[in-house]
């Protein structure tokens, strides 16, 4: 587990808790339009961060987008599109259609739903260190 997404009732007010009162690390806090942030904070010694935001799900973390897509559709989930962060490095925001020509870390993705309605956003990162 990298990484677990918790939801939250306003993102600033829990900036300031987590932060202040619980002592974690601000790791992120992107925002890069109306419709996508992704706060990322990181208790003190631990491996695993907490997320919030709007824009994605639970993260799902895989070395091969395309494999993982191809396994899921072929299970039978019903899996979005892959599609890739516009105008790396400096991201606005925007998603072009595929996976990253590059195959850039953390910088492709595709989405499913399970059957309780619980949204997963799977992303790839090439290599996945023990």
């Amino acid at each position: 587990m990298e990484v677990l997404t918790i939801p939250v009732s306003d993102p600033d007010r829990a900036i300031a808790f987590y932060t202040k009162m619980a002592g974690f690390e601000l790791d992120v806090d992107y925002r890069p339009n109306d419709d996508f942030r992704v706060v990322q904070l990181t208790p003190p010694g631990s491996g695993c961060s907490i997320q919030f935001g709007t824009g994605f799900g639970a993260y799902l973390v895989v070395n091969d987008i395309e494999a993982a897509h191809r396994d899921f559709a072929a299970r039978g989930v019903d899996v979005s599109p892959l599609r890739h962060k516009a105008g790396m490095p400096d991201w606005q925001g925007l998603f072009v259609p595929g996976a990253d020509p590059a195959h850039r870390n953390y910088a492709s993705f595709f989405d499913f739903t399970d059957l309780d309605g619980n949204r997963w956003t799977v992303q790839e990162r090439g290599s996945l260190e023990k």
